[in-house]
């Protein structure tokens, strides 16, 4: 392609291998194997048509699709250049997730361990309101669990909070 000044452009410059994108790539297969493995584990009595087995498979061959895609890139250096990964977003969502493992091994509830996982997700996306946050993920956790103890009559964790409804 000819720019304005008659000078060629050319494309971004090629990248060695991505081992990075290797990587992920072998992550992928791993987990389409795992997937594979626990699927054909599952007994079921299935006379007809596709059993309990069948979704997870399908799953693990669209994993096994795009870790050939990623392997491909990968190798031909086609990924864009990463940015500079911000730790602090990803470190507070994880203390969130490890508060709210806490919070129900100690019985604490269903409704204050999401309370405290969307509080710490939606500071992790820059969010500054928590009170605000408090409350909303309050009512979020309050009808999670009100829709699934009450209208699927699935039991989620229940703490003191919850023993009310």
């Amino acid at each position: 392609m000819m720019t304005d000044s008659g000078a060629q452009e050319t494309g971004p410059a090629r990248r060695g291998v991505d081992w990075a994108g290797v990587a992920i790539a072998a992550g992928l297969v791993v987990l389409a194997i795992v997937l594979v493995i626990d699927a054909m584990r599952i007994q079921a009595n299935v006379t007809y048509g596709m059993g309990p087995e069948a979704v997870p498979i399908v799953i693990a061959v669209c994993f096994g699709v795009l870790a050939i895609g990623n392997l491909v890139n990968a190798l031909r250096g086609d990924f864009p250049e990463r940015e500079q990964m911000d730790f602090r977003p990803v470190g507070l969502v994880l203390i969130g997730l490890a508060a709210m493992i806490a919070i129900i091994g100690f019985d604490g509830g269903f409704i204050p361990a999401m309370t405290v996982l969307f509080v710490a997700t939606s500071t992790a996306f820059g969010r500054r309101a928590i009170l605000t946050d408090t409350v909303i993920g309050f009512v979020i956790g309050t009808v999670i669990y009100t829709a699934f103890s009450r209208l699927l009559t699935l039991s989620l964790p229940a703490g003191p909070l919850e023993r009310l409804f």
